[in-house]
Protein backbone atom coordinates (compact mmCIF):
# COMPACT_ATOMS: atom_id res chain seq x y z
CA UNK A 1 0.00 0.00 0.00
CA UNK A 2 1.45 3.33 -1.10
CA UNK A 3 0.02 6.77 0.57
CA UNK A 4 0.54 9.81 -1.27
CA UNK A 5 -1.09 13.38 0.18
CA UNK A 6 -2.90 15.50 -2.64
CA UNK A 7 -4.14 19.51 -2.11
CA UNK A 8 -6.78 21.61 -3.37
CA UNK A 9 -7.35 25.45 -3.08
CA UNK A 10 -10.86 27.02 -2.81
CA UNK A 11 -10.76 29.49 -4.71
CA UNK A 12 -10.88 33.10 -3.17
CA UNK A 13 -10.43 32.25 0.66
CA UNK A 14 -7.00 30.71 -0.61
CA UNK A 15 -7.92 27.99 1.61
CA UNK A 16 -5.54 25.11 0.95
CA UNK A 17 -6.51 21.47 1.75
CA UNK A 18 -4.22 18.16 2.01
CA UNK A 19 -5.85 15.01 2.32
CA UNK A 20 -4.12 11.51 1.68
CA UNK A 21 -5.01 9.48 -1.70
CA UNK A 22 -4.40 5.72 -0.71
CA UNK A 23 -3.39 3.92 -3.91
CA UNK A 24 -3.22 -0.01 -3.99
CA UNK A 25 0.40 -1.57 -4.82
CA UNK A 26 1.05 -5.25 -5.26
CA UNK A 27 4.24 -6.39 -2.74
CA UNK A 28 7.05 -6.70 -3.78
CA UNK A 29 10.05 -8.76 -2.74
CA UNK A 30 11.58 -5.04 -1.37
CA UNK A 31 8.00 -4.42 0.73
CA UNK A 32 6.45 -7.92 2.00
CA UNK A 33 7.23 -9.62 4.76
CA UNK A 34 9.75 -12.78 4.55
CA UNK A 35 7.80 -15.39 5.95
CA UNK A 36 8.22 -19.23 6.63
CA UNK A 37 5.35 -20.67 4.24
CA UNK A 38 6.16 -18.67 1.90
CA UNK A 39 10.17 -18.29 1.34
CA UNK A 40 11.97 -20.37 4.14
CA UNK A 41 10.00 -23.98 3.75
CA UNK A 42 10.84 -23.77 0.15
CA UNK A 43 14.68 -23.81 0.66
CA UNK A 44 14.31 -25.81 3.81
CA UNK A 45 13.05 -28.87 1.76
CA UNK A 46 15.96 -27.86 -1.26
CA UNK A 47 18.57 -28.09 0.74
CA UNK A 48 17.95 -29.48 4.44
CA UNK A 49 15.12 -31.32 4.91
CA UNK A 50 17.85 -34.49 3.99
CA UNK A 51 19.18 -34.64 7.32
CA UNK A 52 17.06 -31.92 9.27
CA UNK A 53 14.07 -34.22 9.23
CA UNK A 54 12.48 -36.86 11.86
CA UNK A 55 14.34 -39.94 12.67
CA UNK A 56 17.33 -38.45 10.35
CA UNK A 57 21.08 -37.65 11.05
CA UNK A 58 20.63 -33.76 12.03
CA UNK A 59 19.63 -33.27 16.29
CA UNK A 60 16.15 -31.20 14.97
CA UNK A 61 14.02 -31.46 11.89
CA UNK A 62 12.70 -28.25 10.09
CA UNK A 63 10.10 -29.37 8.74
CA UNK A 64 7.51 -27.54 9.88
CA UNK A 65 7.42 -24.16 11.19
CA UNK A 66 7.14 -25.46 14.96
CA UNK A 67 10.56 -27.18 14.33
CA UNK A 68 12.36 -25.03 12.65
CA UNK A 69 11.05 -21.50 14.71
CA UNK A 70 13.26 -22.22 18.08
CA UNK A 71 16.39 -22.61 16.05
CA UNK A 72 15.84 -19.72 14.09
CA UNK A 73 18.88 -17.54 15.55
CA UNK A 74 21.37 -20.28 15.27
CA UNK A 75 19.83 -21.22 11.17
CA UNK A 76 20.58 -17.35 10.79
CA UNK A 77 24.17 -17.63 12.27
CA UNK A 78 24.99 -20.92 10.63
CA UNK A 79 23.98 -20.16 7.10
CA UNK A 80 25.42 -16.94 7.10
CA UNK A 81 28.82 -18.04 8.41
CA UNK A 82 28.28 -20.93 5.50
CA UNK A 83 28.75 -23.36 8.22
CA UNK A 84 25.49 -25.20 6.65
CA UNK A 85 24.63 -26.74 4.84
CA UNK A 86 27.83 -28.63 4.90
CA UNK A 87 29.90 -27.66 1.67
CA UNK A 88 32.80 -27.10 2.35
CA UNK A 89 34.61 -25.75 -1.26
CA UNK A 90 35.74 -22.49 -1.89
CA UNK A 91 33.35 -20.89 -4.08
CA UNK A 92 35.68 -18.25 -5.39
CA UNK A 93 38.15 -20.98 -6.43
CA UNK A 94 38.27 -23.62 -9.35
CA UNK A 95 35.19 -25.66 -10.94
CA UNK A 96 31.61 -24.47 -9.66
CA UNK A 97 29.48 -26.94 -11.20
CA UNK A 98 28.28 -29.91 -9.66
CA UNK A 99 25.87 -32.67 -9.36
CA UNK A 100 25.06 -32.70 -5.73
CA UNK A 101 25.87 -28.90 -4.52
CA UNK A 102 23.97 -28.47 -1.61
CA UNK A 103 25.21 -25.11 -0.78
CA UNK A 104 22.81 -22.08 0.04
CA UNK A 105 23.13 -19.21 -2.75
CA UNK A 106 23.61 -15.65 -1.46
CA UNK A 107 19.98 -15.13 -2.45
CA UNK A 108 19.07 -18.32 -0.17
CA UNK A 109 21.37 -17.18 2.57
CA UNK A 110 20.06 -13.10 2.35
CA UNK A 111 16.33 -14.19 2.37
CA UNK A 112 16.82 -16.68 5.97
CA UNK A 113 18.78 -13.87 7.61
CA UNK A 114 16.13 -11.45 6.61
CA UNK A 115 13.19 -13.95 7.88
CA UNK A 116 14.98 -14.07 11.21
CA UNK A 117 15.84 -10.33 11.50
CA UNK A 118 12.03 -9.89 11.14
CA UNK A 119 11.11 -12.09 14.21
CA UNK A 120 11.00 -15.39 12.23
CA UNK A 121 7.63 -15.09 10.90
CA UNK A 122 5.22 -17.70 10.35
CA UNK A 123 3.17 -16.34 7.42
CA UNK A 124 -0.16 -18.12 5.95
CA UNK A 125 -0.53 -21.84 5.91
CA UNK A 126 -1.73 -21.64 2.81
CA UNK A 127 1.28 -20.79 1.21
CA UNK A 128 3.23 -24.40 2.76
CA UNK A 129 4.47 -26.19 0.15
CA UNK A 130 3.84 -29.65 0.13
CA UNK A 131 5.52 -31.97 2.13
CA UNK A 132 8.42 -33.77 0.79
CA UNK A 133 8.52 -37.60 0.51
CA UNK A 134 11.98 -38.79 1.88
CA UNK A 135 13.25 -42.38 1.74
CA UNK A 136 13.88 -44.71 4.39
CA UNK A 137 17.40 -44.45 5.49
CA UNK A 138 17.98 -47.81 6.15
CA UNK A 139 17.12 -48.78 2.66
CA UNK A 140 18.76 -48.29 -0.12
CA UNK A 141 18.97 -44.74 -1.91
CA UNK A 142 19.43 -45.37 -5.36
CA UNK A 143 16.45 -47.87 -5.34
CA UNK A 144 13.97 -45.11 -6.45
CA UNK A 145 16.27 -45.24 -9.98
CA UNK A 146 17.49 -48.84 -10.75
CA UNK A 147 14.92 -50.62 -7.87
CA UNK A 148 16.64 -53.46 -5.50
CA UNK A 149 20.27 -54.12 -5.92
CA UNK A 150 21.22 -56.48 -8.38
CA UNK A 151 24.06 -58.02 -5.87
CA UNK A 152 24.19 -57.21 -1.89
CA UNK A 153 27.43 -58.18 0.25
CA UNK A 154 26.75 -58.11 3.48
CA UNK A 155 29.91 -57.88 6.10
CA UNK A 156 29.18 -59.80 9.23
CA UNK A 157 27.69 -58.41 12.18
CA UNK A 158 29.72 -56.74 14.70
CA UNK A 159 28.72 -55.58 18.43
CA UNK A 160 29.93 -52.06 19.65
CA UNK A 161 30.31 -51.88 23.68
CA UNK A 162 28.98 -49.01 25.28
CA UNK A 163 32.53 -48.46 26.85
CA UNK A 164 35.49 -49.44 24.35
CA UNK A 165 38.57 -48.13 21.97
CA UNK A 166 37.82 -47.64 18.66
CA UNK A 167 37.76 -50.73 16.80
CA UNK A 168 38.76 -51.73 12.62
CA UNK A 169 37.71 -54.43 11.31
CA UNK A 170 38.22 -56.16 8.15
CA UNK A 171 36.28 -59.31 7.61
CA UNK A 172 36.58 -60.82 3.89
CA UNK A 173 33.52 -61.85 2.14
CA UNK A 174 33.09 -63.46 -0.99
CA UNK A 175 30.69 -62.32 -3.89
CA UNK A 176 29.51 -65.20 -5.68
CA UNK A 177 30.05 -63.63 -9.13
CA UNK A 178 30.41 -66.05 -11.64
CA UNK A 179 30.96 -64.11 -14.86
CA UNK A 180 32.17 -60.71 -15.59
CA UNK A 181 29.93 -58.06 -14.65
CA UNK A 182 29.96 -54.19 -15.17
CA UNK A 183 29.04 -52.03 -12.32
CA UNK A 184 27.01 -49.18 -13.07
CA UNK A 185 26.42 -48.09 -9.32
CA UNK A 186 27.15 -49.18 -6.18
CA UNK A 187 26.19 -48.04 -2.44
CA UNK A 188 27.28 -48.52 0.45
CA UNK A 189 25.81 -48.42 4.45
CA UNK A 190 25.56 -48.99 7.89
CA UNK A 191 22.49 -51.91 7.78
CA UNK A 192 20.73 -49.46 10.87
CA UNK A 193 19.89 -46.12 11.16
CA UNK A 194 21.14 -47.04 14.64
CA UNK A 195 24.30 -48.78 13.67
CA UNK A 196 25.57 -44.85 11.87
CA UNK A 197 25.74 -43.51 15.38
CA UNK A 198 28.83 -46.42 16.15
CA UNK A 199 30.21 -46.31 12.28
CA UNK A 200 32.75 -43.80 11.34
CA UNK A 201 33.58 -45.24 7.73
CA UNK A 202 32.90 -48.23 6.46
CA UNK A 203 35.27 -49.35 3.24
CA UNK A 204 35.13 -51.99 0.69
CA UNK A 205 38.05 -53.06 -1.60
CA UNK A 206 37.65 -55.73 -4.02
CA UNK A 207 39.73 -58.26 -4.46
CA UNK A 208 39.97 -60.26 -7.76
CA UNK A 209 42.13 -62.19 -9.89
CA UNK A 210 42.83 -59.26 -12.35
CA UNK A 211 44.38 -56.60 -10.62
CA UNK A 212 43.85 -52.87 -12.23
CA UNK A 213 45.98 -51.81 -14.61
CA UNK A 214 49.64 -50.75 -13.16
CA UNK A 215 50.60 -48.66 -15.98
CA UNK A 216 48.27 -46.00 -14.90
CA UNK A 217 50.14 -45.13 -11.54
CA UNK A 218 53.59 -46.93 -12.39
CA UNK A 219 53.57 -47.77 -9.05
CA UNK A 220 53.97 -44.75 -8.07
CA UNK A 221 53.99 -44.20 -3.77
CA UNK A 222 51.92 -41.30 -3.46
CA UNK A 223 48.72 -43.29 -5.04
CA UNK A 224 47.20 -45.84 -2.71
CA UNK A 225 43.90 -48.26 -3.57
CA UNK A 226 44.35 -50.45 -6.56
CA UNK A 227 40.67 -52.29 -5.56
CA UNK A 228 39.58 -49.55 -3.56
CA UNK A 229 35.38 -50.00 -4.63
CA UNK A 230 33.03 -48.04 -2.02
CA UNK A 231 33.55 -45.83 0.82
CA UNK A 232 30.84 -44.86 3.26
CA UNK A 233 31.31 -41.72 5.62
CA UNK A 234 28.80 -39.53 6.86
CA UNK A 235 27.70 -36.94 4.22
CA UNK A 236 28.57 -39.46 0.91
CA UNK A 237 25.68 -41.12 -0.34
CA UNK A 238 25.58 -43.67 -3.89
CA UNK A 239 27.96 -43.72 -6.63
CA UNK A 240 26.92 -43.91 -9.80
CA UNK A 241 28.82 -43.87 -13.20
CA UNK A 242 28.30 -41.48 -16.13
CA UNK A 243 27.07 -42.80 -18.94
CA UNK A 244 29.81 -45.49 -21.02
CA UNK A 245 31.58 -46.04 -18.11
CA UNK A 246 31.65 -48.57 -15.28
CA UNK A 247 33.71 -50.70 -12.85
CA UNK A 248 34.75 -54.62 -13.99
CA UNK A 249 33.39 -57.70 -11.14
CA UNK A 250 35.19 -60.66 -12.11
CA UNK A 251 34.36 -64.57 -11.16
CA UNK A 252 36.13 -65.35 -7.97
CA UNK A 253 35.88 -61.55 -6.10
CA UNK A 254 35.86 -61.13 -2.74
CA UNK A 255 35.11 -57.68 -0.93
CA UNK A 256 37.35 -56.77 1.86
CA UNK A 257 35.25 -54.74 4.43
CA UNK A 258 37.16 -52.61 6.53
CA UNK A 259 35.14 -50.59 9.43
CA UNK A 260 35.98 -47.83 11.67
CA UNK A 261 33.40 -48.31 15.14
CA UNK A 262 33.47 -45.93 18.05
CA UNK A 263 31.58 -46.40 21.48
CA UNK A 264 28.83 -44.10 21.79
CA UNK A 265 28.08 -44.83 25.53
CA UNK A 266 25.34 -47.77 24.22
CA UNK A 267 25.77 -51.28 23.06
CA UNK A 268 24.97 -51.51 19.82
CA UNK A 269 25.05 -54.39 17.07
CA UNK A 270 25.11 -53.91 13.34
CA UNK A 271 26.48 -54.76 9.94
CA UNK A 272 27.71 -53.05 6.53
CA UNK A 273 25.98 -53.67 3.17
CA UNK A 274 27.44 -53.42 0.07
CA UNK A 275 25.02 -52.65 -2.78
CA UNK A 276 25.72 -53.68 -6.32
CA UNK A 277 23.78 -52.18 -9.45
CA UNK A 278 25.10 -54.45 -12.52
CA UNK A 279 24.50 -52.90 -16.11
CA UNK A 280 22.67 -55.49 -18.31
CA UNK A 281 24.05 -58.49 -19.42
CA UNK A 282 25.46 -57.71 -23.17
CA UNK A 283 25.34 -53.84 -22.31
CA UNK A 284 29.28 -53.08 -21.73
CA UNK A 285 30.18 -49.83 -21.23
CA UNK A 286 32.72 -48.21 -23.41
CA UNK A 287 35.40 -46.71 -20.42
CA UNK A 288 36.64 -48.08 -17.07
CA UNK A 289 36.26 -46.54 -14.02
CA UNK A 290 38.28 -46.73 -11.32
CA UNK A 291 38.56 -45.42 -6.94
CA UNK A 292 42.14 -44.32 -6.00
CA UNK A 293 43.33 -42.71 -3.27
CA UNK A 294 45.91 -39.92 -3.69
CA UNK A 295 48.36 -38.66 -0.77
CA UNK A 296 48.96 -35.28 -0.17
CA UNK A 297 52.17 -36.05 1.07
CA UNK A 298 55.14 -37.75 -0.43
CA UNK A 299 57.59 -40.80 1.07
CA UNK A 300 54.94 -42.75 2.55
CA UNK A 301 52.43 -42.70 5.32
CA UNK A 302 55.49 -42.36 7.95
CA UNK A 303 56.54 -38.93 6.34
CA UNK A 304 53.28 -37.20 7.38
CA UNK A 305 55.17 -35.38 10.14
CA UNK A 306 52.76 -31.81 12.21
CA UNK A 307 54.59 -30.38 15.04
CA UNK A 308 52.78 -28.83 17.93
CA UNK A 309 51.35 -25.57 17.93
CA UNK A 310 51.79 -24.76 14.27
CA UNK A 311 50.07 -24.93 10.77
CA UNK A 312 51.75 -27.70 9.10
CA UNK A 313 51.43 -27.55 4.91
CA UNK A 314 52.15 -30.57 2.64
CA UNK A 315 52.22 -31.38 -0.84
CA UNK A 316 52.51 -34.18 -3.83
CA UNK A 317 52.52 -34.58 -7.23
CA UNK A 318 51.47 -37.53 -9.18
CA UNK A 319 51.80 -37.91 -13.08
CA UNK A 320 48.25 -39.34 -15.05
CA UNK A 321 49.67 -41.86 -17.29
CA UNK A 322 46.47 -42.36 -19.39
CA UNK A 323 44.23 -39.67 -20.57
CA UNK A 324 41.57 -39.34 -17.84
CA UNK A 325 38.19 -37.34 -16.79
CA UNK A 326 37.94 -36.81 -13.14
CA UNK A 327 34.50 -37.50 -11.34
CA UNK A 328 34.78 -36.28 -8.22
CA UNK A 329 37.03 -34.45 -5.69
CA UNK A 330 36.81 -35.61 -1.92
CA UNK A 331 39.18 -34.51 0.79
CA UNK A 332 39.85 -36.72 3.77
CA UNK A 333 41.65 -35.36 6.87
CA UNK A 334 41.28 -36.04 10.98
CA UNK A 335 40.87 -33.02 13.46
CA UNK A 336 43.63 -30.96 12.70
CA UNK A 337 42.98 -31.00 8.86
CA UNK A 338 41.75 -27.59 7.81
CA UNK A 339 42.19 -27.42 3.93
CA UNK A 340 43.14 -29.18 0.53
CA UNK A 341 43.18 -28.26 -2.81
CA UNK A 342 43.35 -30.21 -6.19
CA UNK A 343 45.44 -28.56 -9.11
CA UNK A 344 46.32 -29.74 -12.68
CA UNK A 345 50.16 -28.97 -14.45
CA UNK A 346 49.31 -29.15 -18.43
CA UNK A 347 52.67 -30.86 -20.23
CA UNK A 348 52.98 -26.86 -21.64
CA UNK A 349 52.91 -25.76 -17.99
CA UNK A 350 49.75 -24.47 -17.85
CA UNK A 351 48.40 -24.62 -14.12
CA UNK A 352 44.70 -24.58 -13.43
CA UNK A 353 43.44 -25.02 -9.92
CA UNK A 354 40.46 -27.40 -10.18
CA UNK A 355 39.18 -27.50 -6.52
CA UNK A 356 40.01 -26.52 -3.42
CA UNK A 357 38.37 -27.02 0.23
CA UNK A 358 39.24 -24.41 2.52
CA UNK A 359 37.34 -24.81 5.80
CA UNK A 360 36.97 -28.79 6.33
CA UNK A 361 35.41 -30.01 8.81
CA UNK A 362 36.09 -33.66 9.93
CA UNK A 363 32.26 -33.92 11.06
CA UNK A 364 31.53 -34.09 7.04
CA UNK A 365 33.21 -36.50 4.44
CA UNK A 366 31.61 -34.68 1.44
CA UNK A 367 32.36 -35.68 -1.74
CA UNK A 368 32.11 -33.15 -4.59
CA UNK A 369 30.66 -34.85 -7.56
CA UNK A 370 31.39 -32.18 -10.94
CA UNK A 371 28.32 -31.81 -13.41
CA UNK A 372 28.84 -33.74 -16.38
CA UNK A 373 29.64 -30.45 -18.69
CA UNK A 374 32.28 -29.89 -16.36
CA UNK A 375 34.47 -32.99 -15.04
CA UNK A 376 37.85 -32.17 -15.76
CA UNK A 377 39.71 -33.89 -19.01
CA UNK A 378 42.89 -34.33 -18.55
CA UNK A 379 45.43 -35.59 -20.97
CA UNK A 380 48.09 -38.36 -19.79
CA UNK A 381 51.02 -36.44 -19.31
CA UNK A 382 49.24 -33.85 -17.03
CA UNK A 383 50.70 -33.59 -13.16
CA UNK A 384 48.00 -33.76 -10.55
CA UNK A 385 49.08 -31.52 -7.76
CA UNK A 386 47.66 -31.62 -4.25
CA UNK A 387 48.09 -29.54 -1.19
CA UNK A 388 46.98 -30.25 2.33
CA UNK A 389 47.28 -28.02 5.27
CA UNK A 390 47.22 -29.10 9.03
CA UNK A 391 46.13 -26.40 11.89
CA UNK A 392 47.82 -28.04 15.37
CA UNK A 393 47.58 -24.80 17.11
CA UNK A 394 44.99 -23.22 19.70
CA UNK A 395 42.81 -21.61 17.11
CA UNK A 396 41.92 -24.90 15.82
CA UNK A 397 38.81 -25.64 17.70
CA UNK A 398 38.41 -29.27 16.83
CA UNK A 399 42.13 -29.92 18.22
CA UNK A 400 41.85 -32.08 21.14
CA UNK A 401 45.91 -31.22 22.12
CA UNK A 402 47.98 -28.58 20.28
CA UNK A 403 50.89 -29.55 22.08
CA UNK A 404 50.94 -33.10 20.31
CA UNK A 405 53.27 -34.20 17.92
CA UNK A 406 50.68 -35.67 15.43
CA UNK A 407 51.34 -38.33 12.69
CA UNK A 408 49.74 -40.37 10.14
CA UNK A 409 47.27 -43.31 12.11
CA UNK A 410 43.86 -44.35 11.78
CA UNK A 411 42.78 -42.91 15.42
CA UNK A 412 40.70 -39.59 14.94
CA UNK A 413 43.44 -38.38 16.69
CA UNK A 414 45.82 -39.43 14.51
CA UNK A 415 45.66 -38.02 11.12
CA UNK A 416 45.42 -38.87 7.49
CA UNK A 417 45.70 -36.38 4.47
CA UNK A 418 44.41 -38.24 1.04
CA UNK A 419 41.67 -37.18 -1.99
CA UNK A 420 39.48 -39.45 -3.31
CA UNK A 421 39.02 -39.78 -6.26
CA UNK A 422 36.99 -41.31 -8.89
CA UNK A 423 38.43 -41.45 -12.31
CA UNK A 424 37.75 -42.97 -15.96
CA UNK A 425 40.17 -43.53 -18.31
CA UNK A 426 40.56 -42.80 -21.80
CA UNK A 427 42.21 -43.77 -25.01
CA UNK A 428 43.77 -41.29 -27.70
CA UNK A 429 40.86 -41.32 -30.07
CA UNK A 430 37.74 -41.83 -27.23
CA UNK A 431 39.72 -38.90 -25.23
CA UNK A 432 39.78 -36.51 -28.51
CA UNK A 433 36.27 -37.12 -29.09
CA UNK A 434 34.95 -36.50 -26.40
CA UNK A 435 37.28 -32.92 -26.09
CA UNK A 436 35.50 -32.08 -29.06
CA UNK A 437 31.96 -32.87 -28.04
CA UNK A 438 32.74 -30.78 -24.85
CA UNK A 439 34.20 -28.01 -26.53
CA UNK A 440 30.70 -27.86 -28.72
CA UNK A 441 28.96 -27.95 -26.22
CA UNK A 442 30.07 -24.19 -25.53
CA UNK A 443 30.79 -25.01 -21.55
CA UNK A 444 34.25 -24.66 -20.29
CA UNK A 445 36.22 -27.80 -19.38
CA UNK A 446 39.12 -28.05 -17.79
CA UNK A 447 41.97 -29.28 -19.74
CA UNK A 448 40.21 -29.36 -23.39
CA UNK A 449 41.65 -26.73 -24.72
Amino acid sequence: MVMKVRHITLGALGVVLFFPVVAMAADTPQTRTTTFTKDIAPIFQEKCESCHRPNSIAPMSLVTYQEARPWAQSIASRVKARQMPPWHLDKTIGIQKFKNDRSLSDAQIDTIVKWVAAGAPQGDPKDMPAPKTWADDSKWQLASKYGAPDLVVSAPEYTMPAQAQDAWWRPSVATGVTEPRWVRAIEIHPATVKGRRITHHALARLQQPEDLPKELFTNDPNVAGDGLFMEWAVGKGGDEMRPGSGRLMLPGSKIVFEMHYHAVGEQITDHVELGVYFYPKGEEPKHREVLALFNTFTGGNRQLDIPPNQVTTTESFVVLRENARIENFQAHMHLRGKGMSMEAIYANGRREMLSQVTDFNFNWHNMYIYADEAAPLLPKGTILHFVAWYDNTTGNRSNPDPDQWVGWGDRTIDEMGHAWLNITYFGDQDFKAEVARRSGSNVASSGAH
